[in-house]
């Protein structure tokens, strides 16, 4: 699992909601190149714990964390035992989410808030403990070890459905839409303090969360409509893009949203012409 090419080496990196999905993907990848890893989930302990055996087995580095982001206690708790686990945190991949489908005119408010909780509030706890603890790392580094390059890097998971409406997934699209205008905002105030935040939005990726449409021939079918790279994306694929935003490679980049959507956002139903 490790490879040559080391480019979190050392580093430490807590992954959100990384006990499946997306999450799982990144937090192995991460561990691949050599970094830290903090595996957290917020129920599931045997997947947590599955995560962070694969992390293990194949070479990495790790601990479990159970944490739900919604609630602050437990979000404050997370970075408590980072830090005395590893001494310091170097990047935050804020991933955790979930959906409660429902038809707008039927949605309830705890439907609505449940959403807005864990996808929106919870990248507000996390990205907020993150920043916090990234400056008082810089307050206590040497002058002699000064770099250009950024103290800390946040990556937030949104999702196309950030700017493509999603009927009967309202609270969902609420939420994604948010994150970008969060993101925006405090990489625009956190710059000054050689802070990076930016976000990935994924398109139709092959998750447990939405098997049953790339699992059956007939949906699948009707979702390669919408992708005109015509296959759906891995949660690799995800992955690498994250890694390298949360990398020095990217250093330059910031309050950016990239999209890792096989040109789901490029308008397909004109591609003959509308």
């Amino acid at each position: 699992m490790i490879g040559p090419e080391l480019k979190f080496k050392d580093q430490v990196v807590i992954v959100t909601g990384s006990s499946s999905g997306i999450g799982k993907a990144c937090a192995i990848h991460f561990a691949s190149q050599g970094a830290h890893v903090v595996v957290n989930y917020a129920s599931n302990a045997e997947e947590g714990q599955a995560t962070l055996n694969e992390i293990l087995e194949q070479g990495g580095s790790g601990i479990l964390v159970k944490a739900d982001v919604s609630r602050e206690d437990e979000v404050l708790s997370m970075f408590r035992q980072t830090i005395d686990k590893f001494g310091r945190l170097d990047v935050l991949v804020s991933n955790a989410g979930l959906q409660k489908d429902a038809a707008f005119l039927e949605m309830t408010l705890q439907e609505w808030q449940k959403v807005i909780d864990v996808n929106l509030t919870g990248m507000f706890l996390c990205c907020r403990a993150a920043s916090r603890q990234f400056v008082e790392q810089e307050k206590n580094r040497s002058e002699t070890n000064h770099s250009e390059l950024a103290i800390g890097k946040i990556v937030m998971m949104s999702s196309v459905h950030d700017i493509i409406p999603w009927a009967g997934h309202v609270n969902y699209a609420a939420s994604k839409g948010g994150i970008m205008m969060f993101m925006k905002s405090i990489a625009q105030e956190l710059a000054p303090h050689k802070i990076r935040v930016n976000s990935v939005s994924p398109g139709a990726i092959k998750t447990p969360i939405n098997k049953e449409v790339w699992s059956d021939p007939e949906q699948y079918k009707s979702l390669m409509n919408l992708i005109p790279y015509k296959r759906i994306g891995t949660p690799q694929d995800v992955a690498k893009a994250v890694a390298w935003l949360a990398s020095d490679d990217s250093d330059y980049v910031n309050g950016e949203t990239l999209y890792i959507d096989g040109g789901m956002t490029l308008y397909p139903e004109f591609s003959d012409n509308g």
